[in-house]
């Protein structure tokens, strides 16, 4: 009994905490407001294709708490080059910004944001010769059948002029009944 006493004194003081933090509002979500939200169009399972030719699928997903866009391309065929992007909106400049990596030893790392109905995002790195560099921009465009249409542009003379590396038309997957 003599145990017994301090514990049911103590008792209350455990409930009272309990209650007190109960009642406390919930913490706000980080990566919740509408800038992280602004590339949700891509997401979901794809077919791609390009020029009306099979070039692919792409599995996009919403990952760490929602902050962040893993992509998972795999091109069509024998060979076909598979790649990972990483994508977020980063809070502390204002844009998104990709990372991007595939089975060809490619790196690009891409900023941009939404302009003019689609999201813009665009990077230098050496040409593959060593002849200087070369800016890629590449643009998503939800289309209103909820296809995205994707444009892959290089530039190797300072943005001046562009030639199309990859025009591709995503179509959701259907699930299988």
């Amino acid at each position: 009994m003599k145990f017994l006493l301090p514990l049911l004194l103590l008792l209350p003081m455990f409930v009272t905490a309990q209650e007190t933090e109960s009642s406390l509002p919930a913490p706000a979500k980080l990566c919740d407001s509408m800038e992280y939200r602004q590339f949700d169009f891509w997401m979901g399972d794809w077919n791609v294709t390009s020029n009306g030719q099979a070039a692919g699928t792409n599995s996009v997903h919403s990952i760490h708490n929602g902050c962040a866009l893993q992509e998972n391309w795999q091109g069509a065929g024998p060979g076909g080059i598979s790649g990972t992007s990483f994508n977020l909106y980063d809070q502390a400049t204002g844009r998104w910004h990709q990372t991007w990596v595939d089975s060809s030893g490619t790196l690009l790392l891409l900023d941009g944001g939404w302009v003019d109905g689609a999201m813009v995002l665009s990077g230098k790195r050496p040409a593959r010769d060593g002849s200087g560099e070369v800016t890629h921009r590449i643009s998503w465009t939800p289309n209103p059948d909820g296809s995205v249409r994707q444009l892959w542009e290089a530039s190797r003379d300072d943005s001046k002029n562009w030639t199309v590396l990859f025009d591709g038309q995503y179509t959701k997957q259907i699930a299988d009944p």
